[in-house]
């Protein structure tokens, strides 16, 4: 069994001010080359992580998005916990009016799996 190391900081994302925090606007960010460590077997898993969100006063920078992600490459984590640590890292840089997570991972012994999360929940 693989043991988990520490989980990425959130330190690493960064924001920026809405250039329009009067509307309500869709962002969508796509992650096609997400990967962490599977805690039980210690393989890598694939996969695309997309973010979707509506913007209140802070939108999220992507270099720092992408420092942050790459970070999971070497985390003992099941699909589950990491797209909820994401989203919830996530929604603690930003503060978005809405957000949704989701983790599509590549098939492992013919299963693929898909999690989401919605905020507010």
């Amino acid at each position: 069994m693989c043991e988990p190391t520490n989980q990425p900081p959130i330190s690493y994302l960064e924001t920026f001010p809405n250039p329009q925090p009067s509307r309500d606007y869709e962002i969508r960010i796509d992650c096609p080359e997400f990967t962490s460590l599977c805690p039980k077997t210690g393989q890598p898993d694939f996969g695309t992580i997309t973010i979707r969100y509506c913007p209140d006063q802070k939108c999220i920078e992507l270099k720092s998005l992408k420092l942050y992600l790459q970070n999971y490459r070497d985390q003992g984590i099941f699909y589950e916990a990491v797209v909820n640590k994401i989203s919830d890292d996530l929604v603690t840089a930003c503060s978005p009016r809405k957000m949704t997570v989701t983790g599509s991972f590549t098939a492992r012994g013919g299963i693929t799996t898909s999690v989401t999360v919605e905020y507010p929940g």
